[in-house]
């Protein structure tokens, strides 16, 4: 149950008429007979072939009959509900009327668009009687769900084939829909419960250490700000894409730039404490957190970008999305691909530190592979439409190689803690929390440079529906 307005927006109508549908309006057409119901005041502009074009997922049916008065009938037959006339609507007879229910020869279809339930009766009893839906039909349902055929291409997935909610979701039916199987379901909930984890482990934290005064403590303050941000803001993402493309670009551009200061947060706490012995106070560390400010810049830059090339070029689209976070991911663990290679050379001692970053390393690798694969789906395309497809899985896989990096990076900070203290300078304010807040503030702004277009375009059309493409462009 879709607005009309959102649906059909101000098209001329075929015959050269101007078809103007008021609140309340009761309209025969092509032998169907249409209820429109809507608060909104101003008429609206619709094509009637497109609505029965797509009377399936644009109206609400009443009634489908053949002249039978109850149960069965064209309706259970085109439909396959079994919902007949008295489960439909019930009919109150006017005065001097019989009462038995009276048989329509033609389809009877409520058109539902914005705030109509609170209009329903009342447009109704414009006729001899009232027609009433049942209070269960009136209900929150959960949303219907799609076929990949179904929806535009900017919202298919390589190897998805069902499970896609409605193109244009309002953002209740964007929340009931993470209550119902759909294949994003997963995708939503692999990311929102790991973020009430991180939340706890933080809490557990900030009762043991003091990061208000201690300022050791601030490389790992903004480290788990950060790893309780991007796997909420990826979820909110998830949630919210059905919206219309221009929200689903927006919603994932946030989810870039989390991820971008995600790896400032590894950069700020792996400067501070993965740093090898013989790299501290190099240029290279005096200079880590400044780099990793720009590769946060680069990385959102070019993700969002990569963006605008996915209908057009999809390939080159997903090499320079793959590309913008491999690059920040590779700069960020310099530091701990140098002990690591001490470590294969005898140099170094085996730690709990170590392990905890190698089974990190192994879960960002399997991560990167099957972001980039999209495997087992692109293989046995419909098979995980709803579990075990790539998207699910490397989301399980960055959260668990998180996990291992926080205790990777909390057994450096415990164990390396007073020969740091000595030998490095203490971390300042400007480095880590400074560092955090002007990379917010440069990617909010990259954020709203890539998503001004679009907003500006879907305003335009809003408000020049009748505008020629031609014109569109040249303006």
């Amino acid at each position: 149950m879709q607005d009309i307005d959102s649906l059909y927006r101000f098209t001329q109508a075929s015959n050269g008429q101007d078809n103007r549908i008021y609140n309340g309006t009761i309209v025969y057409y092509k032998q169907q007979l249409f209820i429109l119901v809507s608060d909104y005041i101003a008429p609206v502009k619709i094509r009637a072939d497109e609505l029965t074009a797509n009377i399936k997922l644009k109206v609400f049916p009443l009634w489908w009959g053949g002249g039978v008065a109850s149960g069965g009938g064209g309706w259970a037959q085109g439909w396959g509900q079994g919902w007949g006339w008295d489960r439909c609507m019930q009919w109150e007879p006017g005065p001097g009327e019989g009462a038995q229910a009276p048989a329509f020869d033609c389809p009877v279809w409520c058109v539902l668009c914005r705030g109509c339930r609170a209009r329903l009766r009342e447009a109704c009893q414009r006729g001899r009687g009232a027609i009433r839906l049942p209070t269960d039909m009136l209900s929150i349902k959960l949303p219907q769900l799609f076929d990949i055929h179904q929806v535009p291409k900017v919202f298919r997935e390589d190897g998805i084939i069902s499970g896609y909610r409605h193109p244009q979701s309002s953002a209740l039916d964007c929340i009931l829909s993470s209550f119902q199987m759909t294949n994003e379901t997963v995708n939503i909930w692999t990311h929102f419960l790991p973020t009430w984890y991180f939340l706890w482990r933080f809490s557990v934290l900030c009762s043991t250490l003091n990061f208000l005064s201690e300022s050791y403590t601030w490389p790992l303050l903004v480290y788990m700000l950060l790893i309780c941000v991007y796997p909420f803001t990826s979820s909110c993402a998830h949630t919210f894409s059905t919206m219309s493309p221009e929200a689903r670009h927006i919603c994932y551009f946030f989810d870039y730039g989390a991820l971008s200061l995600y790896s400032l947060g590894c950069a700020i706490t792996y400067g501070s404490y993965v740093m090898p012995d013989c790299w501290v106070n190099s240029w290279l560390h005096q200079h880590f957190v400044p780099i990793a400010i720009c590769n946060t810049v680069f990385c959102t830059s070019l993700s969002c970008y990569s963006r605008f090339l996915e209908m057009q070029f999809p390939h080159r689209s997903k090499v320079l999305r793959t590309g913008a976070f491999v690059f920040p991911f590779i700069f960020d663990n310099i530091p701990l691909f140098y002990r690591l290679l001490l470590c294969c050379g005898g140099s170094c001692c085996h730690s709990e530190a170590l392990s905890s970053h190698c089974y990190h390393l192994l879960f960002a690798f399997l991560t990167c592979f099957l972001f980039a694969s999209h495997l087992p789906e692109r293989l046995a395309p419909g098979r995980f439409d709803y579990f075990g497809h790539s998207h699910q899985l490397f989301h399980i896989c960055a959260v668990v190689g998180t996990h291992f990096q926080m205790e990777a990076v909390l057994a450096d900070m415990t164990s390396r803690r007073a020969w740091l203290i000595a030998q490095a300078a203490v971390p300042s304010f400007l480095s880590t929390l400074g560092a955090l807040a002007l990379s917010i503030i440069l990617n909010l702004g990259i954020i709203g440079i890539f998503s001004a277009p679009l907003l500006w375009n879907h305003h335009h059309s809003a408000n020049h529906p009748l505008t020629p493409p031609a014109k569109r462009k040249q303006q």
